[in-house]
């Protein structure tokens, strides 16, 4: 189901309607969801300034085992449109971030990435061989990843999505490495081991950290926001920590 402000959008791109739901259901089986109240002018922004036509739209979500659940839809200029999801989890929670993204630029998927981003330095190995079986075979370009991509986990796809094949293949993909985070959610227990608390919180830091570094977002967002909107709204509604 759309949220009403998705609605008021007139949100018709039908991959990332698939995609919305196929994290949405996911986002659903976990234990105490509940909605996280955030400043409304930073949660839903529309403008229909004529050349300069946007609309952001975040949903913020917790849950056990998850500090943070956040969607964002958004198009700019009617020909740039963007999905960005992350999950990040509680650090008492032995559970991977999980993030999504996909740029489509008019018709065109540039680029699709989803991962499982270890938040510890042995954590991947619960669940490489998990990831690793997923069937990533049909897809024709992938991408190379950015140099400060090392906070991703071994297994984290990224291409350019050519096909109507491959536009649900990736959905497949998405779908698969949800399934395994919700997976490992469930039989996570709470730790109060401060060292280990320490660790991935240091490690969400690192991801927020290095996130940053992609300049592409930023560059998008200037050439609609004062740069002093840009930088609170990376650091508060995207990459927190």
């Amino acid at each position: 189901m759309l949220s009403e402000s998705l609605t008021k959008t007139k949100l018709t791109d039908p991959l990332i309607l698939d995609l919305l739901q196929i994290i949405r259901e996911h986002r659903s089986m976990l234990e105490n969801l509940k909605i996280i109240e955030f400043d409304p002018s930073l949660t839903n922004v529309i403008s229909n300034e004529r050349g300069k036509e946007l609309f952001i739209v975040n949903e913020f979500h917790e849950a056990k085992g998850f500090r943070k659940l956040h969607i964002e839809v958004a198009e700019f200029s009617k020909n740039l449109t963007i999905l960005h999801c992350v999950f990040f989890p509680d650090p008492k929670f032995d559970i991977p971030i999980f993030g999504m993204d996909l740029v489509k630029v008019n018709d065109i998927v540039s680029a699709a990435i989803v991962d499982l981003s270890p938040v510890s330095q042995n954590q991947g190995i619960r669940y490489e061989k998990l990831l690793s079986a997923v069937d990533k075979s049909s897809f024709t370009s992938l991408r190379e990843i950015p140099k400060w991509g090392e906070i991703f986990s071994k297994n984290v796809f990224f291409a350019s999505l050519k096909n109507k094949s491959e536009k649900n293949a990736f959905c497949r993909v998405v779908d698969e490495y949800l399934s395994i985070l919700i997976k490992l959610s469930k039989s996570a227990k709470p730790e109060f081991s401060k060292d280990i608390i320490q660790e991935r919180i240091n490690f969400q830091k690192n991801y927020c950290v290095q996130q940053m570094k992609n300049e592409k977002t930023s560059m998008v967002l200037l050439k609609y926001f004062e740069e002093k909107w840009v930088n609170n709204y990376i650091k508060t509604v995207l990459f927190d920590f």
